[in-house]
């Protein structure tokens, strides 16, 4: 055997090992989620540590990256998942996501309530978590379609698009921040490249799907409108009885839900104003479009291009949000100094379960990094000749069906094709993580926990629900993909 023909055996078999690796470490965190119902958070650690051994990475080196990749994740995505709950809890507290909604359906003719339902939750579900965004809408969606005698589906599936587009696609959602941090995304252009992105599959999957699917599907409004799920007394929250949800990541959302929906006491004493309820939600999105905007038409050094970096930094724009709606969602309102701070502080107790799902998931990311699995999938995607953007998909996509958890899916698929970001521009790197988010939302089912809340609040079947809440998903999906494409050709 010639030097050379050693070394391509060396190099075949540790190729070999780290696929194994990879397959096996995936494959430990799929099957303890979904098999033995172990929480994400330690499938992911255990994953990881499965991943390391056999891919040839000394136990304390494992320990090393892991941690690594923990405390990394959690200092750059953590606060902000954390500051975005504080915005959404005050949001949801004093009735601003409420005052939205009424304001443009009362606004708007009946036969513009689909458009208009499906913007007002794109709105609001900026800096709500998805689960919130149900509790608070569902409600409305049922008055509003029982009001208007309009099927309930042509209104609840353009809400629910609009609220899950924004969760998949548009940070400070977790999956979205998670992705832009695995890859080294500019988060401001991956926030303009998402909001465009977002626009055609809120359309389709939204107003134009839910026209078409709401009649094939007779759907009589819920006898409970304006409470829980149906057969579930409102107070108890989303949750189906003697069903476990899936992620428990997803229900630690749905309990912020549920004591946002159904706290009793220090009610606000006046409405918020819908500008200064608006303007709030929308700031630190403004900051930090602006910071992207100031980065491609302003010279390096030039005083306005400096005060937008540091005013559009992700954590400076989002606990401007914060501080902001502290007087707009809150003094405005009729809150005390303690109200506010109880309202703020009781945000991040629901929060905590997906806060360490993320801080495993960069630990997960950083063990596939160091391993070297990274390195031989970019690798082999050249070989293949396949696009980035639709591997990253098709990982995401992959993962997701098989855990049912889009912020798993995210994670993992992140962390698989991050060495394929080294090579790619910037925009191309903000537009990976847009294609690994949509990839994210394919075909939610039996695994998923939004598929049983959709359910229950609807009063649909298993069967109804995979007709259009599962196929809506997986139209926000491949429209994702495809406008994300489309935009690698223009940008």
């Amino acid at each position: 055997m010639t030097v050379l023909a050693a070394e391509e055996a060396i190099g075949t078999g540790g190729d070999t090992q780290l696929i194994l690796a990879a397959i096996l470490g995936i494959a430990v965190v799929v099957l303890l989620i979904t098999w033995l119902k172990v929480h994400p958070f330690l499938a992911l650690i255990l994953g990881s540590a499965v991943l390391g051994v056999v891919g040839g990475l000394a136990v304390s080196d494992t320990i090393t990256s892991f941690t690594a990749g923990v405390g990394a994740t959690v200092g750059s995505v953590g606060i902000l998942i954390a500051l975005g709950a504080m915005i959404g809890g005050m949001l949801a507290e004093s009735g601003g996501a409420d005052r939205v909604v009424t304001a443009f359906v009362d606004r708007v003719s009946v036969g513009r309530l689909p458009w208009a339902m499906a913007g007002v939750a794109a709105l609001i579900g900026i800096p709500l978590f998805f689960e919130v965004g149900v509790v608070l809408l569902v409600p409305i969606v049922l008055l509003v379609a029982r009001r208007t005698q309009l099927p309930v589906l042509a209104v609840g599936i353009p809400a629910l698009a609009g609220l899950s587009v924004l969760h998949g696609l548009v940070p400070p959602h977790p999956g979205p921040l998670v992705a832009i941090d695995a890859l080294g995304a500019d988060l401001g252009r991956t926030l303009l490249f998402g909001l465009i992105a977002a626009v055609p599959c809120v359309i389709i999957a939204g107003p134009v799907f839910g026209s078409w699917i709401s009649r094939r599907i007779d759907l009589p409004v819920p006898a409970h409108v304006g409470g829980g799920p149906a057969g579930i007394s409102g107070d108890d929250g989303p949750t189906r009885p003697g069903t476990d949800l899936g992620d428990p990541g997803e229900r630690e959302h749905r309990a912020t839900a549920t004591a946002t929906a159904t706290e009793v006491e220090g009610r606000p004493t006046r409405k918020p104003g819908l500008g200064a309820t608006v303007l709030t939600v929308l700031l630190p999105v403004l900051l930090m479009l602006l910071r992207a905007i100031g980065e491609v038409v302003l010279d390096e050094g030039n005083a306005l291009r400096s005060a937008l970096d540091i005013a559009g930094t992700p954590i400076v724009a989002l606990l401007a949000g914060v501080i902001l709606s502290m007087f707009t969602l809150g003094t405005a309102v009729g809150f005390g100094r303690q109200r506010i701070s109880d309202i703020l502080g009781g945000s991040l107790p629901g929060i905590a379960g997906i806060l360490l799902i993320v801080a495993a998931g960069g630990g997960f990311k950083q063990v596939l990094v160091d391993a070297g699995v990274g390195d031989l999938v970019g690798e082999a995607a050249e070989d293949l000749n396949l696009n980035a953007l639709v591997l990253g998909w098709l990982v995401a996509v992959g993962i997701r069906l098989a855990t049912g958890s889009a912020t798993v899916a995210t994670i993992t698929a992140a962390g698989i094709v991050a060495p394929l970001a080294a090579g790619l521009d910037g925009n191309s790197v903000a537009l990976l993580a847009l294609a690994i988010g949509a990839g994210s939302l394919f075909f939610s089912h039996v695994n998923d926990a939004g598929f049983w809340l959709v359910k229950e609040y609807f009063g649909m079947t298993v069967g109804q629900t995979i007709k259009s809440w599962s196929v809506m998903e997986t139209l926000i999906s491949v429209v994702g993909l495809l406008a994300v494409l489309a935009l690698s050709v223009v940008v």
